[in-house]
């Protein structure tokens, strides 16, 4: 999983944090004019908490979007409660695993850098940004590509394991027919004794009798693991408009094209739509306040 999953998971997560998103005001044509000096635009531009800058917050909501399918952003210091008011500038904020579903309220498991613990609060739905992975379908559910992926790996590696294991994997013909159990006993103790040879042995030599034979199984049987790791990881990148040339930088500009407007605009939108529904009271928006996003091509 480490090896394909999360170096795709890696990539995409950087490249959103690389789209600015800031909390902006707009003309009457909705177009941008200028950015709003507000707690809000701080915490995504410059100082999310004490631990993370803006972009680091980008990062860890789409990194936590991906192994989860959805994460909360919550406010953590306010100028006012907002379970009374909601006129309140946002001083800093965090990501939370969400626990549990109610209509109103979710349950969130959330970082308490005053007491450094995590703790499981409740808070009101209209209270924190709630972002679902728009790629849920591809890589959460559970019988998805992605999550198909990650358990033909987790079979590769345990196949790997036996494989390197420290097995002789050979067979004795002993010099008799084993068909009772006298003669069934008899090759057992033959097996423990020549197991006992090896074993105690500094070289790991052992003797047999002249009428004996050594069969060696030198090659493990075949499986096509490997294949349908091929054709998953193909099939994985083509479901996220990513391509190996993306991964390693050498894309060209049409093929970076596709891959913004199909992977990370998505994402992108899905932060900044449901902050701006969330943190945005109707007041600023009908002063035309907005949360937008822009990436810089140069």
């Amino acid at each position: 999983e480490i090896t394909i999953v999360t170096s795709v998971f890696n990539r995409v997560a950087l490249d959103c944090a690389a789209i600015d998103i800031k909390h902006v005001r707009l003309d009457q044509n909705n177009r941008y004019l200028e950015d709003v000096d507000s707690g809000l635009n701080n915490c995504l531009t410059f100082e999310a908490n004490i631990d993370q800058t803006g972009r680091a917050l980008v990062q860890d909501i789409v990194m936590s979007l991906f192994d989860e399918g959805a994460v909360a952003v919550v406010p953590i210091d306010t100028s006012a409660n907002p379970t009374i008011t909601d006129s309140y500038q946002i001083l800093s904020m965090r990501t939370a695993k969400i626990i549990e579903w109610k209509p109103n309220t979710v349950k969130l498991r959330l970082y308490n850098d005053r007491t450094g613990n995590k703790e499981e609060i409740w808070m009101l739905k209209k209270n924190v940004a709630i972002i679902e992975n728009p790629l849920y379908a591809v890589i959460n559910e559970p019988n998805s590509t992605m999550q198909r992926l990650i358990r033909k790996l987790s079979l590769l590696d345990s196949v790997d394991e036996k494989v390197g294991a420290a097995k002789l994997d050979m067979i004795i013909q002993l010099p008799y027919v084993i068909k009772g159990e006298t003669r069934r006993n008899q090759a057992e103790e033959r097996r423990k004794d020549l197991e006992m040879q090896i074993a105690n042995s500094p070289l790991g030599v052992a003797y047999i009798d002249g009428t004996e034979k050594v069969t060696q199984l030198n090659r493990p049987l075949e499986n096509n693991l490997l294949k349908q790791i091929e054709y998953l990881t193909n099939l994985l990148y083509g479901q996220l408009g990513i391509t190996t040339t993306i991964l390693d930088g050498t894309a060209d500009e049409k093929t970076m094209l596709n891959y913004y407007n199909r992977t990370i605009e998505p994402i992108a939108s899905a932060i900044a739509d449901e902050m701006k529904r969330k943190f945005l009271t109707k007041t600023a928006r009908s002063q035309n306040q907005s949360i937008e996003y822009f990436r810089d091509p140069f």
